[in-house]
């Protein structure tokens, strides 16, 4: 009886964490699915960046490595595998759509930081760094690209602080990758995995920043357009000198003026 109580407050936790951020680790890979669909529908990656699944996928394929070395990591190798696959269709569609310039962009980050960061890593830790060492050195460099992954939406933070508009932040990635944080933070803690836990509290930190920029900036866009057309009834279509929505003067000729000019002609 004793056995059995000590495998279910050991093991149970552990084993259920490890199942559910498998889960939301996966909705996590899916989450960018209306991202990509839009790029397909309009043939075109518009203002979206590639650097957040460049950096994913070489978060996946280290984790994959990490799974490998360590003992007892199944479901860490089966969810990298099914995140490495996702993460290479969707730069793969990336530079189908992107310009010529993103294209080249992301190619040598690949080429730079997936191939060969990658490849430099297995390299070093496989010939330089021998047992139980080769483990924990793997791990912290799991731990700084975990960390990497998180921050990787700084960037697009940025940008919805600066437009005002959260177009490009979608609020389902923000959500997922909380809750993704959160259970791999329970994971790591159960498992007492310092490499698994500790980029996991950084990473919920992270995510709930932008949910919170969400909710302050998701309606921005559309008050401004609604003050726009309240701006442009108050003042009328009769005016020679039209205000757009970003408040400089557009001149359109008034239907006098384009009589006045057709007299004038004759």
């Amino acid at each position: 009886m004793k056995i059995i109580h000590i495998y279910f407050v050991c093991f149970i936790p552990t084993d259920l964490a490890k199942m559910i951020g498998n889960i939301v680790s996966f909705m996590v890979f899916l989450a960018p699915l209306p991202t990509f669909y839009t790029i397909y529908k309009k043939k075109s990656s518009e203002g979206f960046q590639s650097i957040p699944y460049a950096v994913a996928l070489l978060s996946a394929l280290l984790l994959l490595y990490y799974g490998f070395i360590k003992t007892n990591a199944t479901l860490i190798i089966t969810i990298n595998c099914i995140g490495c696959v996702i993460e290479v269709s969707y730069l793969t569609m990336y530079i189908i759509y992107a310009p010529r310039k993103q294209k080249i962009s992301t190619l040598v980050m690949i080429l730079i930081a997936d191939i060969g960061g990658f490849g430099l890593t297995m390299l070093i830790t496989t010939f330089a760094v021998k047992g139980i060492n080769r483990v924990h050195a793997v791990g912290w460099i799991c731990a700084i690209f975990n960390i990497a992954v998180f921050a990787a939406p700084l960037s697009i933070m940025r940008r919805v602080i600066k437009t005002k508009s959260v177009e490009f932040m979608p609020f389902s990635l923000s959500l997922f990758l909380t809750l993704c944080a959160t259970m791999w933070f329970f994971y790591g803690f159960f498992d007492k995995d310092d490499f698994i836990m500790f980029p996991n509290v950084l990473g919920f930190i992270f995510g709930i920043s932008q949910m919170i920029l969400y909710m302050i900036y998701k309606n921005s866009k559309k008050n401004g357009e609604t003050n726009c057309t309240e701006q442009q009834e108050s003042e009328g279509t009769v005016n020679s000198k039209q205000h757009s929505c970003d408040g400089n003067k557009l001149d359109f000729p008034s239907l006098v003026e384009m009589k006045e000019n057709q007299l004038n002609q004759v």
